[in-house]
């Protein structure tokens, strides 16, 4: 695989676990809303879609204003849990240093808060290890839409044909379709390489150590 001026990842299930974060988030904002209680797996599904969608698949309800007050609560919870209970895959740390020393650039584009992302960093002690983020807070089109990474190549004045996109989800699949760059797939979501397969890929990693191998 060629080297990039440009690397752009996901955030959950990309760099990130917080799946015990999320589930947890989400299973007392089910009883404190009275929603019915789902299973994790189910759950889990919905990582990385845009909060909204992911609620209103949790809930079973295409109603916008219930999911947006159970929004408010979650949000509350993860205040309390989410940051926590995030955690950096082995490798990720040692990825965004060598890309870095490489002389490369690195952002996030992610279907979370900007804010949050940021806290993580933060926490640990490695912000220096990202030059920009853009969350769905940044952007009024969510993944597979391509707004995230367009406001990536605006803001960096970097070529389509230098960037190299990684995601977990085939959500990020389409978004690096929709937005004409090279796309690396990493199977520690819940999709599947034989998923990743449909879509354009340059490589299907079984986690983010193996873009510098």
């Amino acid at each position: 695989m060629k080297n990039y001026r440009l690397y752009l990842f996901d955030f959950d299930y990309t760099l990130v676990n917080s799946e015990s974060a999320i589930l947890k988030c989400f299973h007392i904002t089910l009883d404190k809303t009275g929603w019915p209680q789902r299973a994790d797996e189910d759950i889990r599904r919905t990582i990385g879609l845009p909060m909204m969608d992911a609620i209103k698949e949790v809930i079973q309800s295409q109603d916008e204003d219930a999911a947006r007050a159970f929004l408010e609560i979650y949000k509350h919870e993860a205040d309390q849990y989410m940051t926590a209970g995030t955690h950096f895959f082995p490798h990720t740390i040692a990825v965004l240093r060598a890309l870095r020393e490489a002389g490369a650039k690195i952002g996030i584009i992610s279907s979370k808060t900007r804010h949050r992302i940021q806290e993580k960093f933060d926490a640990d002690g490695v912000p220096e290890l990202i030059d920009r983020i853009i969350g769905s807070d940044d952007v009024t089109a969510h993944k597979p839409s391509p707004e995230g990474i367009f406001k990536a190549l605006d803001y960096f004045q970097i070529s389509k044909n230098q960037v190299l996109y990684t995601g977990d989800s085939y959500v990020d699949a389409g978004a690096a379709q929709n937005a004409g760059v090279d796309f690396a797939a990493v199977t520690t979501g819940t999709t599947t390489a034989k998923e990743f397969e449909a879509y354009p890929h340059v490589k299907i990693m079984q986690d983010i150590g193996e873009l510098v191998d």
